[in-house]
């Protein structure tokens, strides 16, 4: 298992999609080299087997003009101008075609792996990037080693296949001397096209290996200890202690005002000793009577006491008081089938008090 440089133990712990996010606006993804290669590769080969055809014209016409100006006895500035600006014509239109091909691919190849996105912090100047003797020890890391192997595993894969693909037409480069050379081209272009398509085939499942490889060893860098993913749940969703203590406080104020509502109580309905439910009715302003406040335990001690105090009348129900702690959330008014009940206790309240 990686160990963390900072002493926070073994990285077994998955990386977040928080610190994969951080990683990659850093310029850290898992990418791998060889899938652009492969791509560039068969992206130049393809655009130069489908305009052979025009490349070879402005190879024919390039001939032809020199071989005009050859009989020219003498080459003036005008002329040797002219002469540079016609092959760099001809050189930028003759190649521009692969150019295309290839930027468009190594463009598609790399966006495929990691899509769109500029990091500014992966081309920041950096100092540390100047000192040799981190130069030196990366030259000689495990990823560079791992680098150099697989590069000789890939070039003798490719000598194995262009090997046993040039094997079989030995034989017919023999025969290419009584052909002409327009034929002997074209031979030697389809042959070669092919060859690259045999080694473009076995550097695609290199790619495709090697791609695999990089993705699992970036998750593997990118693993967190049990520490580092306790301190960034701590930062997203805030240290458990405090809002722990921050929801002891918010029911403290809310018990408190709760409190203060009972005194305003018409009546207090109890189990009789373990729940407690104040109850209040406005004919002006409510609809149906409301819970001001309720409790079970210490709460409903502490609510009786305090009904007692501004001689508010309690009452013992014990289904009245079990139904409305259960269904009624404080403030919320009392449901419709408890109407005929909650009527007849007020009414009894209210006969108690004009007594």
């Amino acid at each position: 298992m990686a160990e963390d440089p900072e002493g926070g133990g073994e990285k077994t712990e998955d990386a977040s999609s928080r610190k994969l996010d951080k990683a990659r606006e850093e310029g850290q993804v898992a990418k791998s080299m060889e899938i652009p290669s492969v791509f560039v590769l068969l992206g130049g080969v393809m655009a130069l087997y489908t305009t052979g055809f025009f490349f070879y014209q402005n190879c024919v016409e390039v001939f032809h003009y020199n071989f005009i100006f050859e009989r020219v006895p003498e080459l003036n500035p005008a002329d040797l101008t002219a002469l540079l600006i016609y092959h760099a014509k001809k050189m930028f239109f003759m190649c521009l075609p692969v150019f295309a091909a290839v930027c468009v691919v190594a463009l598609v190849s790399n966006l495929a792996q990691v899509g769109f996105h500029v990091s500014w912090k992966a081309i920041e100047p950096k100092l540390s990037k100047l000192n040799p003797i981190n130069g030196f020890k990366q030259k000689f890391s495990s990823r560079a080693v791992i680098e150099f192997v697989k590069s000789l595993v890939k070039i003798a894969v490719i000598s194995l296949v262009c090997y046993l693909a040039t094997k079989g037409e030995l034989s017919k480069v023999l025969t290419l001397y009584d052909n002409s050379t327009a034929q002997i081209l074209l031979f030697l272009l389809i042959k070669s096209f092919w060859i690259f398509i045999k080694v473009c085939l076995v550097m695609t499942l290199v790619a495709i290996l090697d791609y695999a490889f990089q993705k699992w060893k970036f998750l593997e860098e990118q693993k967190m200890t049990k520490k580092e993913v306790k301190d960034e749940h701590k930062q997203t969703e805030g240290d458990p202690a405090v809002k722990s203590r921050i929801r002891q406080l918010q029911m403290a104020a809310a018990r408190k005002r709760m409190m203060a509502a009972v005194p305003k109580a018409d009546v207090v309905v109890t189990n009789p000793t373990h729940l407690a439910v104040a109850l209040q009715y406005d004919r002006e302003k409510m609809v149906a009577p409301t819970v001001v406040a309720k409790g079970a335990g210490a709460v409903a001690e502490n609510i009786k006491k305090i009904a007692q105090e501004n001689d508010v009348p309690i009452v013992e129900d014990k289904p009245l008081a079990q139904n409305l702690y259960k269904s009624v959330d404080i403030g919320g008014q009392v449901p419709f089938e408890y109407y005929q009940t909650v009527a007849e206790l007020l009414a009894y309240v209210y006969g108690l008090k004009n007594s």
